[in-house]
């Protein structure tokens, strides 16, 4: 194995055992903190001497690799050598503590910085690139485009309808769930609806898209659980990091960084898609407000 190929694994087990720890089972649960915590260590034992680590079995401890992408133990050990090289060699950052309410407003910057960065290299390395290239080929050749989305994710939703909008795409924004199903009723094949939830269950947003789903409508879901509720109804589902809540940081502020990469990725790739219409209808866009940014 390449140092390149450990380093790429590295990352995405580091970012697989955020995300996906929280929808274990106890027991798995242990062992991915385990191999996240200490990787070096992890990656010297067999699959019995991790399960006796972690007070678990070893079918337990198999289940938690192939949860975590990996055909067996054998090939999480490899991962797990990958990452403690990754981290020996100085490249993988330092886990922060939460801000404190007598934190220096310098170090509440650099905390925040850091946990920023941390959940958008997190969301990158989880991204699965066939289903966002998928979404992408939807979204570019949809007759119209609805995003459901209600709190913070409300706000991701007008951002992604705002930005199709200036390339010159049916898009709508929907935040009050009686609009969203009303408007999901008219929705057939060649249109797309896209729901936006981190915890993957949130009833405002799973019903428009189900109604969505229901009406032959591509469906696309982007969440923070892939295992949630909201992934039935979905034809493509777009993973974000799981953020890390804190009393002075609510997990809307880390999801919807998470969700806004997710959505640019989205964007770029429809503009890529459609350039030829894109490019004309961004810079009209452009021209029509020119004079309010000149006042």
């Amino acid at each position: 194995m390449t140092q390149e190929v450990k380093e790429i694994f590295g990352n995405s087990l580091a970012a697989k055992v955020r995300t996906l720890a929280p929808s274990m089972t106890r027991s798995m649960q242990r062992v991915a903190e385990a191999v996240a915590k200490d990787p070096a260590g992890c990656a010297a034992l067999t699959v019995t001497g991790l399960a006796e680590l972690t007070g678990t079995s070893e079918a337990t401890v198999v289940r938690t690799a192939r949860l975590l992408g990996y055909p067996g133990y054998r090939d999480l050990r490899l991962a797990l050598a990958g990452l403690a090289a990754q981290q020996e060699s100085g490249r993988a950052p330092a886990i922060t503590t939460d801000i404190a309410v007598d934190d220096p407003i310098a170090d509440v910057v650099t905390k925040l910085a850091h946990d920023e960065q941390q959940t958008l290299a997190d969301t990158a390395a989880g991204l699965d690139t066939v289903q966002l290239g998928a979404a992408v080929t939807a979204l570019a050749a949809a007759r119209r485009t609805d995003v459901y989305g209600v709190g913070a994710s409300g706000l991701v939703a007008q951002d992604l309808t705002q930005k199709l909008l200036r390339i010159g795409l049916i898009a709508h924004a929907h935040s009050d769930p009686h609009l969203a199903v009303t408007n999901a009723v008219q929705l057939r094949a060649g249109d797309v609806a896209l729901a936006i939830t981190h915890s993957g269950s949130t009833g405002d947003v799973i019903e428009p898209l189900r109604v969505a789903f229901e009406h032959g409508a591509t469906t696309v879901a982007i969440t923070g659980r892939p295992d949630g509720p909201v992934t039935q109804y979905a034809d493509h589902v777009l993973t974000t990091s799981t953020a890390r809540e804190s009393e002075l940081r609510p997990a809307a502020m880390s999801s919807r960084t998470s969700q806004l990469l997710v959505v640019d990725c989205l964007f770029i790739g429809v503009a890529q898609r459609t350039y030829e219409t894109a490019a004309p209808a961004l810079s009209a866009s452009y021209e029509a407000l020119a004079h309010r940014h000149r006042r």
